[in-house]
């Protein structure tokens, strides 16, 4: 009921300012004398007057505009601080690569989940296959590189021909694992072949194994949060949160060997 009056009170106002803005138009072009300015400046004044009662509390003020802009500015460069900061944090844990922190340059949201471009390439001395990572976690390895930018595959992207060997870190064990797809429903990762009579709890630790010689042992990639037999109960199959959100992607670490 408040909408409707705050609708129909706009409305009448609308009317008023559009009918005098007429008859001010009228008085502009019959105007014979100085008269009729006196009678233009009147209408002027009551429009003016109109506008500040009634419109002007429904319009933001310009001291709200700005001082919106500069909290969302404010928390956008706290954002950015503390994922720069979380990058030098992971340094300091991986000592047999030297990092190069890179900015996402862009990514299609018809490939959101696939792949991405960053701002280093060739001349930075990225090259093909080199891991890409987060203090939160894996996030895909170098696809195709450039002098001054590269493609990042994500490990997200459900690609059938780079799987990535892990393993799930039990308290007195570590089971060996694929990383063999992606859930984008519930935006976890599938880690398959698992031997049916290992145990797997719910809350274990995933990690990179370095079989294979892409991805490097070590390298965190989520925790176990469903664990379930595949068909004819030879193997399971489990999902993993990932710690990162690939939705809030903005700065990654790319790792090179420190021997190349």
């Amino acid at each position: 009921m408040y909408n409707d009056k705050r609708r129909k009170k706009k409305k009448l106002i609308l009317i008023i300012i559009g009918s005098v803005a007429i008859f001010l138009l009228l008085v502009y072009l019959l105007k014979d004398d100085d008269r009729m300015t006196k009678v233009e400046g009147y209408l002027k004044d009551v429009v003016i007057n109109i506008e500040e009662v009634f419109l002007r509390p429904f319009l933001p003020k310009e001291t709200e505009v700005t001082s919106c802009a500069d909290d969302v500015e404010r928390e956008a460069l706290k954002r950015d601080l503390q994922e720069l900061t979380n990058l030098l944090e992971l340094k300091e844990h991986i000592t047999d690569y030297d990092m190069i922190n890179a900015v996402i340059l862009s990514r299609s949201p018809d490939y959101w989940f696939q792949t991405l471009t960053i701002d280093r390439g060739s001349k930075d001395g990225i090259e093909k296959d080199m891991v890409v990572t987060t203090n939160l976690g894996l996030i895909g390895k170098i696809r195709a590189v450039s002098k001054s930018t590269s493609e990042v595959e994500l490990i997200t992207s459900n690609s059938e021909n780079d799987l990535i060997s892990v393993e799930i870190l039990g308290e007195n064990t570590v089971i060996p694992a694929i990383l063999s797809g992606y859930d984008a429903v519930d935006q976890n990762v599938i880690v398959t072949g698992i031997d049916q009579h290992l145990h797997v709890e719910i809350g274990q630790d995933v990690i990179t194994s370095g079989l294979g010689g892409v991805f490097p042992r070590g390298i965190y990639v989520g925790q176990v949060v469903m664990v379930e037999n595949e068909k004819y109960d030879i193997s399971k199959k489990l999902k993993v949160r990932l710690l990162q959100d690939f939705n809030d992607l903005h700065y990654v670490s790319v790792l090179k060997r420190k021997d190349l």
